[in-house]
C-alpha cells in the first residue's frame, strides 16, 4: 500500500510501475459559479424595477382575489400569474408574500400592479381612524371568542 502512495503501482503480473507526475492529467481549476448564476436568483427589487411604493393602501391583512373577468387573461409577468393562481380564493397580502417568497414591500408593489391591470381585486380594509368603532367591536368579539376557548 505504501508504494501506491509514492506513485508506485503494481501491474496484474506483479511488476512495479512508476507513474510520473507529468503523466497525470491536471484539470484546470474552474472557479465555482456565482450563486446568482447557479440558482437563477433575481434580486426581489429588480422584479419591481426598484419601486417600493404601491398604488393601493395594502395592509398585511388586506384581502386580494382574482377577478372573474381576468381568469382567462395571461399576464406578461410570471409573478402576476402566480398572484392570480394564489388568489382564486381570497388571500391576504401576507399570505401572497409568503407564497411568492418575496419581501412584503415587493409583494405590495406586485399586487398593486396586478390590480392596476385589472387582474385582481383589492378588498377594502378598515385602517387608521376610519371605522375605529367597528374595528374596536370586532376586536372585542375576537377577544371574547378567544376567552371561550
Amino acid at each position: 500500500m505504501e508504494a501506491e502512495e509514492h506513485g508506485e503501482t503494481r501491474s496484474q503480473t506483479g511488476e512495479e510501475q512508476f507513474v510520473s507526475a507529468e503523466a497525470i492529467p491536471v484539470m484546470p481549476a474552474v472557479p465555482p459559479p456565482h450563486p446568482a448564476e447557479e440558482t437563477g436568483f433575481v434580486r426581489p427589487y429588480a422584479i419591481t424595477g426598484g419601486r417600493t411604493k404601491a398604488n393601493y393602501p395594502l395592509e398585511l391583512e388586506t384581502l386580494v382575489s382574482t377577478r372573474e373577468a381576468a381568469v382567462m387573461a395571461v399576464p406578461d409577468q410570471i409573478e402576476h400569474q402566480l398572484i392570480m393562481e394564489e388568489c382564486r380564493t381570497p388571500r391576504s397580502v401576507a399570505e401572497i408574500a409568503a407564497a411568492l417568497r418575496v419581501p412584503l414591500g415587493v409583494a405590495r408593489v406586485l399586487i398593486s400592479d396586478a390590480a392596476d391591470t385589472g387582474l385582481v381585486a383589492v378588498h377594502k380594509t378598515i385602517s387608521g381612524d376610519e371605522g375605529a368603532e367597528a374595528h374596536l367591536m370586532l376586536m372585542e368579539r375576537v377577544l371574547s371568542g378567544l376567552r371561550r376557548l
